[in-house]
């Protein structure tokens, strides 16, 4: 989708601070960080949102969540980490490009919001 900014940033047309990239996702920075360590993780599919996953996109659904636990691992969040998925407009999903948000490096409160 040529105007989804994270389809941009997978396509390397827009700059960011990548943590990790293989075929299918990519793992990167937040530019507004509400942790110490604030990292989003997206499939390079484009997938708007959870709405909109369909059966085909079952393996990158999957390889996104065994991949959390490495990410999290190699920036440090021994401690425990938050992974936080935002859909639709109620959910505060604001770029509709599917991502999940890795949170870390702090004591998480809850209820979050």
């Amino acid at each position: 989708m040529s105007d989804c900014i994270f389809c941009m940033i997978a396509n390397k047309e827009v700059a960011s601070d990548i943590v990790y990239e293989d075929d299918n996702i990519l793992a990167f920075r937040d530019n507004a960080p509400q942790a110490p360590e604030h990292v989003l993780i997206i499939p390079k599919k484009h997938i708007a949102s959870l709405d909109d996953v369909s059966e085909e996109d079952s393996q990158v659904l999957s390889h996104i969540m065994l991949k959390v636990k490495d990410i999290a691992s190699d920036l440090g969040m021994e401690g425990g980490y938050r992974l936080v998925n935002n859909c639709g407009e109620d959910g505060q999903q604001t770029v509709k490009h599917l991502h999940f948000h890795l949170l870390g490096k702090r004591k998480m409160t809850w209820p979050p919001g």
